[in-house]
């Protein structure tokens, strides 16, 4: 009786499953169907008769001037030089800004010039990827939103191949299966990564994991099983990618475990304009009378200038008990938005707290020459995220010529700041002793010590130039081509 009860229960359920799957199948084809129309009717063909090849870019911060946006513009500028029938589209969401505005500001910051003009797609719906908007589930919540944001950026422009360039996965099977396109990524930074759960799995505080949680076995359990469902999730999004670029090796190897695709997934290293540094002289320094510490990287959290400010007013409160020349710290970056403004105010007032004030300098959203000017004149290149994914700032002061003080971990410690051919190219630490110590062991070297670690700094990062990065990165979307 209980066989027949389950059998009757069981299958009209296992038959209305069946059909609802096979509604979903037909609403999606029907969905695609309709979507390739579109895309018929919104793309015209160009003065040869023949329609252009549309190779689309999201990236909703287009216009924030890091090391992201350097990447974007980099690799649009390779494809335009390489393929004739191509129009690159950027899907963004800076609409306080028109498209010359932001051709014009990547020229402006990065020096980087376009062959052929840009179609932009503006996107109204940008806040949905606001981490703001998500006080909790902040992972989920931004990549929800970022499915919606694709789909605003697919009904405006349906191209023909797409590249995620801001780290944005959840998009990748919306434009793939719905689409029809040819996917392509390129990660800065995985969404979770290992470390991540590690973080959660012990316990930890970080700028990621709330000390409420980290406080409570309950919250911390909670919190691991949503970030496993996370990971699980995007795993499960990113291989559907048809070509995976990731900016180094520890970005590798939380892509090929969380992705589990290593057959179409390479190290593209992100271009630095190296070129532009290499100009500056390097010459044994001249004056000993003031020495700048610079600072290159975006005002957002995981950044933690915080930790420079104090390991900067440790290393003033030690020096001052000598007679040495005085030393200013400045922090050049770019601030995108409101919260980026607030943490300027922010880390203004830690240096009024540790009274430093006076020796700190902020430069924000500068253009690319007076960055050069600084980074020239810096003795100490600092740089202090945990786990940075590459370190395009940390290339950028070994090219110039500052000695790299970078933090041990991520990018700088398995790609940047490695022994080249045998020779020290720079320094790394963990907190804010070792940093003190180590800007003012820094400091205490002789002048033509100082010089001999620089050239080897600058001999080692021609494998980040930008020419470098449009042979490997064209090599990578070759598939995406054919």
């Amino acid at each position: 009786a209980c066989f027949r009860l389950l059998c009757s229960l069981l299958i009209p359920a296992l038959f209305l499953s069946g059909i609802l799957c096979v509604c979903l199948v037909i609403l999606l084809w029907g969905i695609r169907l309709w979507i390739q129309q579109r895309k018929e009717q919104l793309t015209s063909a160009g003065n040869d008769g023949k329609r252009p090849l549309l190779v689309a870019f999201f990236h909703p911060y287009c216009n924030a001037g890091g090391g992201g946006e350097r990447v974007l513009w980099c690799a649009i500028r390779t494809l335009q030089k390489k393929y004739r029938n191509v129009t690159c589209v950027v899907y963004t969401g800076d609409r306080d800004a028109t498209g010359e505005e932001i051709v014009e500001g990547a020229f402006r910051r990065f020096n980087i010039k376009l062959t052929y003009p840009v179609k932009f797609v503006f996107l109204e719906k940008r806040y949905l990827i606001e981490a703001s908007l998500y006080p909790h589930f902040t992972l989920l919540g931004q990549s929800l939103g970022s499915v919606f944001l694709g789909w605003e950026a697919l009904l405006k422009c349906v191209p023909d191949i797409y590249i995620d360039s801001m780290g944005f996965a959840f998009t990748l099977p919306l434009f793939k299966y719905l689409g029809g396109c040819h996917v392509g990524c390129y990660v800065h930074y995985p969404t979770i990564s290992t470390d991540m759960l590690s973080v959660v799995r012990s316990q930890d505080t970080r700028f990621n994991n709330a000390a409420f949680i980290s406080n409570s076995p309950l919250f911390s359990k909670f919190k691991l099983a949503y970030y496993y469902f996370f990971a699980f999730m995007y795993g499960l999004v990113g291989s559907c990618s048809d070509v995976i670029m990731v900016n180094s090796s520890w970005t590798l190897n939380h892509i090929l475990a969380l992705w589990r695709a290593g057959a179409s997934t390479s190290v593209v290293y992100p271009p630095c304009d190296v070129q532009a540094f290499l100009d500056i002289a390097l010459e044994e320094e001249k004056s000993t009378t003031e020495y700048s510490i610079v600072s290159v990287s975006q005002f957002r959290p995981e950044k933690d200038h915080p930790l420079q400010i104090r390991a900067f007013a440790k290393l003033l409160k030690e020096k001052r008990l000598g007679q040495q020349p005085s030393v200013k710290l400045i922090l050049i970056g770019g601030s995108r938005n409101q919260q980026d403004e607030e943490r300027v105010k922010n880390l203004k007032r830690l240096c009024e707290e540790l009274g430093v004030s006076n020796d700190v300098m902020f430069r924000i959203n500068i253009p690319f020459e007076e960055l050069k000017r600084h980074l020239a004149e810096a003795t100490i290149g600092l740089h202090t995220m945990w786990n940075e994914h590459f370190g395009i700032g940390v290339v950028e002061c070994m090219a110039a010529g500052t000695v790299i003080l970078a933090h041990n971990s991520g990018g700088p410690k398995l790609d940047i700041v490695v022994p080249y051919e045998g020779h020290i190219t720079g320094f790394l630490a963990e907190n804010e002793d070792n940093y003190a110590e180590t800007m003012a062991y820094i400091l205490s070297l002789s002048p033509g010590k100082r010089l001999e670690i620089r050239e080897n700094a600058r001999r080692s990062v021609h494998r980040f130039s930008d020419q470098h990065f449009e042979e490997t990165f064209l090599l990578s979307v070759e598939p995406l081509f054919k």
